[in-house]
Formats: structure tokens, sequence, C-alpha cells
């Protein structure tokens, strides 16, 4: 049976389709409509915006600038008011002064000058009496500014002294004002400006305060050789100083004199127990409170670089050498800071103590009951005839008189020696010790800490250098060589050659007299000797110093050389308190069994380093020139020299203290 297929139509009518189409066609054209009314309304809104927006850049442009410019002009005040105090300190007298008034030269006006105001405001309205950029140095990239100091009837800028400022307070035991204070009244008016034509003007009104102090006078202990001169015993009337240039601090314990035959100049301070200087006019004397006196027209005025200081406290003497015996013995000394002499000065180191510190060439001991003679270290021993010898304490000890000759040289390991040489009759002992090498930068030790002794046909060799064990913690190298009776004659090599090697730390104590026979010359001295100077100037790395301490006897000066000259440095001092009159001074002396060519006569004598003395004598000489070692004021003089206590004001060489202040009392700004 055939069966038919029926087709079926699941499809849209073609009239159905026909109805659609037409519809989408017209709705293609809105998009572009709503697009277009949005662009226009984003247009309108930025308008707006742009509208909106621009008088806040221009109010914040014009408030950049102005505080730009404020900036600029507040830098400027503080610019200028620091001027005006570096400004004014500059007219300030920084010479050492013990005080201001009532002396001369120097010290004698206050220390500053109030109608010195008026030039300091005027430097500084020439310096910044044109804008002055700020755009430098670390503010190179910031905000522009500029700014300037003007003085208009508008703004003016001032500095005046306050009525009545520079007065003088904490005086002195000489009268002397210790504290000057001023007040100047300010006004500055500065001209800030950043961009463009803005610019503002800011006014301070203040006060600008100056405290000028003295140099401090804390009591302190100091070393004799911290004294270009120092004399004990001077008293009224006496006799004028010789006129001439004095470097360093100058003490005495009386008054100084001075006369009509020549200047007098002193580069250090000056200090004196009489509250009176003594003027020598036409053979008359005048004791007078001031440093300067003049009668009929005839002035004395000497020059006090570093101020006079009268009516100080007098200046303890050492009472005698024992530290020095002692330092010896264990590198410490008595009074010097150790334990090892317990509390106060105890007496001299016995025969038995000597006998448990020192042995001489051969190893024998001291003697227990003493001796007249011989030479003597501090070291120990161990082995078989002290084949191990190691050096103990500070030096050297000689029992008796004896003439001591200084020379210098090298090793065969090209270390830098001081070498003595110690006669007493026939026999002559020689010490070789190494001392610290400036160019090498080599301090003894090993092999090269050495002591070497020599006599006749005997060698001993010890183990370490003598030590100056003052300070535990940190030992240095330093000798000290100790005659107990005179020093019948002490020099070096010949005249003009040098004795005292590079950085050789010396002391040489005699209990008795010390007869200086001839030149006795560092290596490198630290001033060239060609001009009065009290700084440390060239060969300042070498620190070279020497010392001649005597307590008892004088300090005898004579010159083996045909033209009759001497020259020694070093610090000498002849101070004790038990001195007598004729003792414990610098004298003259002639031939001697030590130096039978030697004069009494010297033409000139020269001393690179300081003088101390009990009493002060004439002496038959025609010239003297004194160097002053500045490094003994800066405290590094000889080891275990004599020392006192003092008033730092009377060795001292700082200058004044300026403390200055700005107090602002009204400000305000104007824009422009």
């Amino acid at each position: 049976m055939a069966k038919s297929i029926r087709l079926y139509n699941c499809g849209a009518s073609s009239h159905s389709r026909g109805r659609r189409a037409p519809s989408v066609r017209n709705d293609r054209g809105i998009a572009l409509i709503i697009s277009l009314m949005l662009l226009t309304l984003m247009s309108v809104m930025s308008l707006i915006m742009v509208l909106t927006v621009s008088p806040d850049m221009l109010i914040n442009g014009y408030y950049g600038n102005f505080r730009g410019s404020f900036y600029a002009s507040d830098s400027g005040l503080n610019i200028a008011r620091q001027q005006l105090i570096n400004q004014i300190e500059t007219y300030v007298n920084m010479n050492v002064c013990p005080g201001w008034s009532g002396t001369t030269g120097n010290c004698a006006a206050p220390p500053l000058a109030t109608s010195n105001a008026g030039t300091v405001i005027s430097n500084v309205l020439s310096t910044y009496g044109s804008f002055t950029s700020l755009n430098s140095g670390q503010a190179a990239t910031s905000w522009p500014g500029n700014f300037q100091i003007v003085n208009t009837s508008a703004c003016p800028s001032t500095f005046s002294p306050v009525a009545g400022t520079g007065t003088g307070s904490n005086p002195n035991a000489a009268g002397q004002y210790t504290t000057y204070t001023y007040k100047f009244n300010y006004q500055i008016c500065s001209q800030g400006r950043a961009q463009g034509s803005q610019q503002v003007y800011t006014t301070e009104y203040g006060v600008i305060n100056l405290v000028i102090n003295a140099y401090a006078t804390p009591t302190r202990t100091a070393s004799f050789a911290a004294f270009g001169g120092f004399v004990s015993n001077y008293p009224p009337n006496d006799a004028p100083l010789v006129p001439g240039i004095f470097e360093g601090p100058m003490f005495t314990n009386g008054a100084w004199q001075f006369g009509t035959g020549g200047a007098y100049t002193f580069t250090g301070p000056v200090g004196q127990v009489s509250p009176n200087v003594d003027y020598d006019i036409n053979g008359n004397w005048y004791d007078e409170p001031d440093a300067s006196y003049t009668v009929g027209g005839v002035k004395i005025a000497p020059n006090f670089e570093g101020g006079l200081n009268l009516g100080q406290p007098a200046l303890a003497l050492p009472p005698n050498d024992f530290s020095q015996k002692w330092a010896v013995l264990d590198g410490v000394g008595c009074g010097e800071g150790g334990s090892t002499c317990g509390s106060g000065l105890p007496p001299a180191p016995t025969n038995a103590q000597l006998n448990s510190y020192l042995r001489d060439i051969n190893a024998n001991a001291y003697p227990s009951g003493g001796t007249s003679s011989g030479v003597f270290l501090p070291y120990t021993c161990s082995g078989s005839n002290c084949s191990t010898a190691i050096m103990n304490g500070g030096g050297i000890y000689v029992e008796g008189s004896a003439s001591v000759g200084l020379t210098m040289g090298t090793d065969t390991n090209g270390n830098l020696t001081q070498t003595y040489a110690i006669t007493q009759g026939s026999t002559t002992t020689t010490i070789t010790i190494p001392v610290w090498n400036p160019t090498s930068n080599t301090v003894p030790s090993g092999s090269n800490a050495y002591t070497k002794i020599v006599s006749g046909g005997t060698t001993k060799t010890l183990s370490g250098v003598p030590m100056n064990n003052i300070v535990s913690a940190s030992p240095t190298e330093g000798t000290l060589l100790y005659v107990d009776g005179n020093i019948n004659g002490l020099s070096g090599p010949s005249q003009g050659q040098a004795s005292i090697q590079d950085n050789a730390q010396v002391t040489i104590v005699a209990n008795g007299d010390v007869n200086l026979t001839g030149d006795i010359i560092y290596a490198h001295e630290r001033n060239n000797l060609t001009t009065a100077d009290d700084v440390i100037p060239a060969n300042a790395n070498y620190t070279t110093v020497l010392g001649v301490f005597t307590a008892s006897g004088n300090i005898n000066l004579s010159s083996p050389y045909s033209n009759n000259n001497l020259h020694v440095d070093g610090a000498l001092a002849a101070v004790g308190s038990s001195c007598a009159s004729n003792s414990c001074g610098f004298t003259l002396t002639g031939h001697s069994t030590e130096c039978p060519s030697c004069s009494s006569y010297i033409n000139t004598f020269t001393n690179y380093g300081a003088q101390s003395q009990v009493n002060i004598f004439g002496a038959n000489m025609t010239s003297q020139q004194q160097y002053y070692d500045a490094l003994f004021a800066a405290g590094s003089g000889p080891p275990w020299f004599p020392s006192t206590v003092v008033n730092s004001g009377d060795i001292s060489l700082s200058p004044p203290s300026v403390i200055a202040t700005a107090s602002r009392m009204s400000w305000n700004t104007t824009p422009q």
C-alpha cells in the first residue's frame, strides 16, 4: 500500500517576515543622537569646570608667590641678624687679658668700643643692599627666592648701642674687670621676592647681647717649664729688667721693675704678687699700680700683649728634689701622681732602698752602707752572672759629683740614640739609649729596646729603656739623670753641634750646682730662632725636651769658645724653697778644672726653652736671646720636672670668650 509524504512549513510566513524588517531599520539613528547629546553635556560641564578652577589657580599662584617671598624675606632677616653678630664680634679685643681697664697696652680699654655699631650696620647694608639669591648649595633647586636689606624712611634698618651699655663686672685682685656686658638695639627690614613682581617686607626689632669674659683662672698644677721666665725673689727697687722681647708667660713672687734703657715687650701674660709695678726714672723709684708711668715727660710703657695681672698668690717652690731621686728608681717619683711615695712628700730614698733598686755595670747592688761615687741603674738580674738584666726604673743615678757629656747618634740597627758620658775622676761610664724615631714612627721595642752601659773594657746591656711611669696605663719613654752632687760640666760635643736627639725626653738634676760649659742644642728646634713666636711652628712633630734642674744650687754659665757665645736649649730651673740669697739663680763662672778655657764673660747667651730662678743676679753678658718653647705651654714639659700650683691665667694663652645672643622683641610682615 502506497504511502505519501506530507510536507510542513515550520518557519514564519513570508507575510510575517515582511512586517518585522522595517521596524529594525528605523531604530538605528537613536545612538548617534544620544552620543551627540552626551558630548554636548560634557563640553558644557568642562567649560563650567574651567571657569570654576581658574580663580582658584589665580589665588593659589598669588598665595604661593606670597609665601615664597615671605620665606625669602624671613631668611634674609636671619642672615642679616647673624651678620650683625658676626660683624660686632670682629671688633672685640681678643688679646689675652686677665681683665680690662686699669692697665695699659692691649688691655687698657674695655674689650669693645660701642662706636663700631655704625660701621657694622653699614657693612651689612653694603653686603645685602641688592637682591641676593637664596638658591645655592643644597637649596639650588628649591623654590626661587631672593632678598635684600633695605633702609628707607618707610622701612629702616638700624643698629645702635643701648644707652649705658658696656658695663664691667667681676673685678680681679688688680681691680680689672673680668666680664663686660653689651646690649645693642637692632631693626632689620628685609625685602623678599620669589617670582614676578610679588614682594614681601618683613621687619624685626630686637636686642643683641654680648657677654665678654677674660680667660678663666682656676688653679691647676703646672710645670715650671710652662713659664718663659720666673723669678721668686725680686724685691722692690732692686734693679730694672734689661729691655727686650720676653716670650711666654712671666711671673715673679715679687715685683717686676722697668727702666728707661729701652722698650719692653711681653708676648704672654705677666703676673706678680706685688700690687705695684716699680719704675726707675732718672735714678728715682716709683711704685705704682699701673702698667705705665710718666714723670717729668719721661714715660715707661711696657707692652703687655697678654695683659698684666697684679696682686696674685705667690707660687710655691719645690721643697727638694726627692721626687726626682725616686723617679730614677721607679719611673714615678714623689708627688707626681704615683702610689710609690704614698701621701705627701716622703724623705729621700734611704741607702737600703737604693740598695734594693740600683746596680752598677758589674751587677753589684748600691752599697747598703752608702758610697761616695759610682754610676748605677735600676735593673733586676736573673740567670748565671746576671745573664738576663731588665731595666725597671726611670733613669741613671750618679753618686758624687761628675761631668756629663751629651751626644746623639744612630746604632747599627738604625735606631736613633741618646748617649750620656759620665766622668768621675779618671773613670768614664757611657750609657746609650735608643729613642723614638719620628721618620719611621718606630718606638724602641723588642731587641731594639735596650740600655747599653760601657766603662773601660766592660759592657753591660739591659733589656728595656728608662720609662716615665707617672701614667701607669700608658707609660712613655723618658730618662732622668740624677747626680747626687755638683755637675762640674754639662755640654754637647762642640759649638753649634746638636747633642739632643729628636724626641728624646730628658731631665738632668743635680743636688748642687750645674755648670753649663758648652752648647747643648736640639737636633731640630721647633722655633727657627729668627722671630719672637709663642706658637708651635715648624718641626712641631718633634717632641724633643730637655730639663735642667737644681733645688739647692746655681746654674752657672760659661763659654769655652773663642767668640764667648753659649747656646743651651731646654727648660732651666734653679728653684728650691730652702735656697739662700746667694744660690738658686743664673750666674757666670770662669776657668775651672773641668773647663780651663772657659771665660767669665759671655757675648751672647741663647736659650730656647724656659728659665726659672729663685734669685736674680747681675751677669757679665753682652746680650741674651731668650725664646720660649710653646710646647711647654701645651703641657709637654720635661719628664719629672718640678711643678707648682698656679692660676691658669698666670700661664694661659687663651683669648677671651664671647657669648652672643639675639632676642626678638617684635616682628611683622607686609605684602606688596
